[in-house]
C-alpha cells in the first residue's frame, strides 16, 4: 500500500475555489483563438461588428479581473480520482462545495442556485450545490475541471431517442434542428456538444463533455469527424450569425462523443454552449 496518496480536503477545495474564479474572469486559448478567427472568416459586417465587441469584452474581462457574463453559471464539476489515491480530511462532496462557495465569493461571482426547482425556489445564496461527476482512473493524481454553466445555452439543449435506422442523417438532422429553435438564445457564436449512445443519461453526460473539448481537436474516429464537419457547415448556413444578427458564423465548432449502445435504440442529446465556453483543469 506504499503506493497509495494522501491528497486533503483542503487542497481540493482551494484548487476549486481558484478554477471557479479564473474560468468567469478568462476564457480557454483554443476558444479565444476560435472567436478571432470567426470575426476573420465572418461574411457581415454586423457579425464582424458583433465579435469584435465579443473580443473587447473579454479582453476588459481578463485585464479588470471581472467576469465575462453576468451569468457566471451552475457549477459543473467533473473529477478524475486516482486509483491511488486516498481522501483525507472529509468528504470529497463537501470539499467541492466549499471549493464552489468560497471561489463565488471571493470572485464576486453572481449566486444563481435556487435549491427547490419546482416550488419555493429560494437562492442557496452561495451557489452550490455544483453538479459533480466522479470518474475512478488509474494512478496516484485528481484531475479537476470545472465548467461554469451559464443557462442561455443550457436551456436550449435537448435530448432524444432516435430510431437506430435514422443513422447520421437522422443525428444530423436533429442537431440542426435544435440550434435553428434555439436562434439567438445560446449567445451566438456557440459551440455544439453532442453526446451519442449508451442510454439517455449517458448522451448527456457526453454531450456535456463534448463541450470541454479543444476546438482544434476533431473526434478520433474519421467518420465522426467527418459528420462533426457536415453539422458544422449545416449550421453556419442558417444565417443566424453571431449573437442573432444574421451571418455565416453561427457555430465555432460541433464535438461529437460516442459511446456503445443497445441495439433497438440510438440515444442523442445536444448541450449548447454559447461563446463564453469556459472551463478549467488542474492535477493535483
Amino acid at each position: 500500500m506504499s503506493d497509495v496518496r494522501a491528497v486533503k480536503t483542503k487542497t481540493i477545495t482551494d484548487a476549486v475555489a481558484e478554477l471557479c474564479i479564473k474560468t468567469n474572469y478568462e476564457l480557454p486559448r483554443d476558444v479565444v483563438s476560435g472567436i478571432k478567427e470567426a470575426k476573420i472568416r465572418e461574411k457581415s459586417e454586423l457579425g464582424k461588428y458583433c465579435l469584435e465587441q465579443i473580443m473587447r469584452n473579454l479582453r476588459i474581462a481578463k485585464l479588470k479581473k471581472i467576469p465575462v457574463c453576468q451569468d457566471t453559471g451552475m457549477a459543473v464539476v467533473f473529477v478524475e480520482i486516482g486509483q491511488n489515491v486516498h481522501i483525507i480530511g472529509g468528504r470529497l462532496i463537501d470539499a467541492i462545495n466549499k471549493g464552489v462557495r468560497l471561489g463565488y465569493k471571493r470572485g464576486y461571482l453572481r449566486k444563481s442556485i435556487v435549491d427547490d426547482p419546482i416550488f419555493t425556489r429560494k437562492n442557496t445564496g452561495d451557489n452550490t450545490p455544483a453538479v459533480i461527476h466522479t470518474s475512478i482512473a488509474s494512478g496516484s493524481k485528481i484531475k479537476i475541471t470545472v465548467v461554469p454553466k451559464g443557462f442561455g445555452s443550457e436551456n436550449m439543449s435537448r435530448l432524444t431517442v432516435l430510431k437506430p435506422t435514422d443513422g447520421a442523417e437522422g443525428v444530423k438532422k436533429f442537431v440542426v434542428d435544435t440550434v435553428r429553435q434555439a436562434g439567438a438564445n445560446p449567445c451566438p457564436p456557440i459551440i455544439v456538444g453532442v453526446g451519442v449512445g449508451g442510454t439517455i443519461e449517458k448522451a448527456a453526460m457526453l454531450s456535456k463533455r463534448a463541450l470541454i473539448r479543444s476546438l482544434n481537436k476533431s473526434n478520433p474516429n474519421t467518420k465522426i469527424a467527418g459528420l462533426e464537419k457536415k453539422i458544422l457547415i449545416e449550421i453556419n448556413k442558417l444565417d443566424i450569425g453571431p449573437q442573432g444578427f444574421g451571418g455565416s458564423i453561427t457555430a465555432l465548432s460541433v464535438n461529437i462523443e460516442t459511446y456503445p449502445t443497445h441495439i433497438a435504440g440510438l440515444p442523442v442529446a445536444v448541450n449548447i454552449g454559447c461563446y463564453v465556453s469556459r472551463h478549467a483543469s488542474i492535477t493535483l
